[in-house]
């Protein structure tokens, strides 16, 4: 890419580069290149717009902050909200199980189903005798 851009900054080697091409075709790649450049002055100028608004939102904040008597060293030190945790409620356990040791199993009857109930219902079980009242 290097060679490319040496080539269309240095005047010589760019006439050189482009003598086998029609004044047509030459005409379209400026037509493109001029394309290229308005679009990177709108760019630009985007650009220093928001850089502009930026810095015109930061002065009224620092306004602001100068009326409350206040200053950025303030907000530093200022500790942030803490959020509330968000507590999500359990799923209630509808099956209870215990096997033959004595552990007891508890399903909430959502996902995939524990293997001690898979088992027990493979046996001649049904569900509905480990349901929780």
């Amino acid at each position: 890419m290097s060679d490319f851009i040496s080539i269309l900054t240095h005047g010589r080697r760019l006439q050189g580069a482009v003598k086998e091409l029609s004044v047509e075709e030459l005409e379209t790649v400026a037509d493109k290149l001029n394309s290229i450049i308005e679009n990177r002055k709108a760019k630009e100028l985007e650009q220093q717009e928001a850089e502009r608004e930026k810095n015109e939102k930061l002065n009224q904040i620092l306004a602001q902050l100068e009326e409350a008597g206040l200053d950025v060293n303030d907000l530093q030190k200022a500790e942030p909200a803490k959020k509330a945790a968000k507590v999500g409620k359990k799923r209630p356990v509808k099956y209870s199980l215990k096997d033959s040791e004595g552990n007891e199993h508890k399903w909430t009857g959502i996902g995939r189903m524990p293997k001690v109930f898979k088992a027990a219902l493979d046996s001649g079980k049904s569900l509905e005798s480990y349901l929780i009242d």
